[in-house]
């Protein structure tokens, strides 16, 4: 307190300096804090999780649909009076948004992507299902091979 100031209506001292700048700045940074640690969760939320989901379920979607096309496309070549074997290899990527994932033909009908992050895709085979003998699965890294067989017809 600074001797000899006297508030004019008063003749009592001026408290109005009740609190030090010093107090004051923790007291405002205690405050900011707090609200930080209120909105980070949610911003994690709002920014980077809903999005990250959104980018695997489209990307998940894609990688079947290219599958499915794979497949379809080498049925389509299979000759179908002649007993044959036909081979590809095909590359799919590794991850999705930084996560490992598999892909599963379901019962000869649907082609089933799932990953670590708990979503999903199914893409169909656009009705040459019932003509693939065996349920295979796969996961994405290095090459992977579709191999189709024909028999002739009875």
């Amino acid at each position: 307190m600074v001797a000899g100031i006297t508030n004019p209506n008063t003749n009592y001292s001026d408290t109005e300096s009740g609190v030090s700048h010093m107090l004051e700045y923790l007291i405002i940074t205690a405050v900011v804090v707090v609200l930080f640690m209120i909105m980070v969760p949610m911003v994690t939320e709002g920014f980077i999780r809903g999005p990250t989901e959104q980018l695997t379920e489209s990307a998940s979607t894609d990688i079947g649909n290219g599958v499915s096309t794979r497949i379809i496309d080498l049925y389509a070549i299979i000759p179908y009076d002649n007993v044959a074997t036909i081979t590809t290899k095909f590359d799919i990527p590794d991850d999705v948004a930084g996560r490992d994932y598999q892909v599963e033909i379901k019962e000869g009908e649907t082609i089933r992507i799932s990953g670590g992050s708990g979503i999903s895709s199914t893409v169909s085979l656009a009705g040459i299902g019932n003509t693939i003998q065996s349920i295979e699965s796969t996961t994405a890294s290095g090459l992977n091979q579709i191999e189709y067989k024909s028999t002739p017809p009875p």
